[in-house]
């Protein structure tokens, strides 16, 4: 087999980066050509992401990576969910995107349901209600009179815009459509009910593009700036929740294979970074009144799986707690920061990670002492009686997902996946065992990208189901299993937590 290099370019809610994958025949070897900051900026009251620098980002990306490869043959992009920008008649960007934490759809969700009720939006979608789904954001902007709207004759998700300034290909692909609540899983298309019902230009909503696609050679003035020439740019999963997916190592009687996932997995997984997306893979939407009293959301996977998911707010609240301390003087790694809460006792306090008061940013540390002050809880102070607070909320969290997604499934989840960045974070990993009483398997840590690099091997012919990248990762990286030690010990903070889940929460 003739080796070549693949290129992922991965972009998280904090950080992005271009890494490189091998595949020697049997395993793939990973390598980090570029890491970068993701901030975003704020201009005249509104945050935005800064894409023309995120661009130069990825051609840097492409051109370390064609300085260290014998012969790279595709590049992919993944990014978050949500998200879009808008394209008007040649080729012009309208304006830089707008952050998901933008307070623009504030109430937006509200006024929607006056002309669409919300049980219908989602027998529609089956997509959990988030304030800052794709479809509240394009409602905002019909509402504010936006000009955008009118001038627009494309709309992308963000990985899609990626993909069209590389190739000049437009075209957004599935995975990351299927996150915006215009999508139906159903019909496998976008929605004209709720574009008409809530006066969206479906127009402006271009083809649907398959995991896998090759969506064209590299622009000439890319190849040329970064000095790689003959490179294709390749859709992966483009949804980054839907790359890691395909690289949990869960090859088993009751894992996905081919076209059909088993209706009854004996595993989910928790994509744990920024965000934890906690979910299963089956084959088809579970669209009722369960999945919707429990705010389930059903998103496109490849071969036509759907992930079974919940969004819950994951790292980003001790990301934001960093980013508050280091304000204030206090510069803290980490590691540092586990440490600290390693040592702390247990169970001081607790807080509900999905309430409202956590979505944007701002100081995070003030503001989980006042959710601990408003529910009579003993107020953390130190760093690592903050760090601690938000683990175990985050575990006893998990613990209440996976439960309700056992309901859900009609079935036991045996073993919990944990893939991303925050499979390395020990102390929450073993918390979520204790917790869930459950086995936790944790890694791959570049789960995105191994994910994002099958599905460009998979859309070049070089594997062909999703098996094959499942026994590929399987072999090609570690992973650490925690065993629960003394799930009894979570009792009681099982019980506190639930009397503290719905204390004017948006996300249950």
């Amino acid at each position: 087999m003739k080796t070549v290099d693949y290129l992922a370019l991965d972009f998280g809610a904090e950080s992005g980066r271009g890494v490189t994958g091998r595949f020697d025949g049997e395993k793939l070897v990973l390598d980090e050509a570029h890491r970068f900051p993701n901030e975003p900026t704020r201009l005249r009251g509104t945050l935005h992401w800064d894409l023309p620098r995120l661009f130069i980002e990825a051609k840097t990306a492409i051109r370390k990576a064609g300085a260290m490869s014998r012969e790279l043959d595709g590049v992919g992009v993944d990014t978050w969910g949500v998200d879009f920008g808008l394209i008007a008649r040649d080729d012009v960007l309208l304006a830089n995107p707008v952050h998901y934490r933008d307070s623009r759809t504030q109430n937006a969700a509200d006024v929607a349901f006056r002309l669409i009720p919300k049980e219908r939006i989602y027998e529609i979608t089956g997509l959990q209600f988030l304030p800052f789904n794709t479809v509240f954001q394009l409602f905002s902007m019909r509402r504010a009179n936006s000009p955008l709207l009118d001038l627009a004759e494309t709309f992308l998700m963000i990985p899609d815009l990626f993909g069209w300034l590389l190739s000049g290909r437009r075209g957004v692909e599935r995975t990351n459509a299927s996150t915006t609540q215009l999508y139906n899983p159903v019909s496998r298309n976008w929605s004209d009910e709720i574009c008409v019902g809530l006066g969206i230009p479906r127009s402006i909503l271009p083809d649907l593009i398959e995991p896998g696609t090759v969506l064209g050679p590299l622009e000439k003035d890319v190849a040329d700036e970064t000095g790689v020439q003959n490179l294709s740019v390749i859709a992966p999963a483009t949804h980054d929740t839907a790359s890691a997916v395909v690289a949990v190592p869960a090859v088993s009687a009751n894992s996905a294979r081919s076209n059909h996932a088993s209706t009854n997995p004996d595993w989910c997984y928790l994509s744990s970074g920024t965000w934890s997306l906690l979910g299963a893979e089956i084959p088809a939407p579970i669209i009722n009144k369960q999945t919707l009293e429990d705010n389930f959301t059903n998103e496109g996977g490849v071969d036509g799986t759907t992930r079974l998911l919940k969004n819950i707010m994951g790292l980003w609240i001790i990301q934001e707690c960093r980013r508050a301390w280091a304000r204030s003087g206090i510069n803290l790694t980490y590691e540092d920061l586990m440490i600290q809460a390693a040592n702390y006792p247990a169970f001081q306090s607790l807080i509900d990670p999905d309430h409202a008061s956590f979505l944007a940013p701002g100081d995070m540390p003030g503001r989980v002492a006042s959710f601990c002050r408003a529910t009579n809880q003993t107020v953390p102070v130190d760093c690592g009686a903050v760090v601690r607070c938000v683990l175990e909320s985050l575990a006893l969290k998990y613990r209440r997902v996976v439960d309700r997604l056992e309901r859900v499934l009609g079935n036991r989840i045996r073993t919990i996946h944990v893939v991303g960045g925050g499979s390395k974070n020990t102390l929450l990993c073993q918390f979520t065992a204790d917790t869930c009483d459950r086995i936790v398997r944790a890694g791959p840590v570049e789960a995105t990208a191994a994910g994002n690099i099958l599905m460009q091997m998979r859309g070049r012919g070089k594997i062909q189901t999703l098996d094959d990248a499942r026994s590929i990762v399987a072999k090609s990286f570690p992973t650490v299993d925690y065993v629960p030690t003394a799930p009894e010990r979570w009792s009681d903070a099982i019980d506190r937590f639930e009397r503290f889940i719905n204390h004017a929460g948006i996300i249950t």
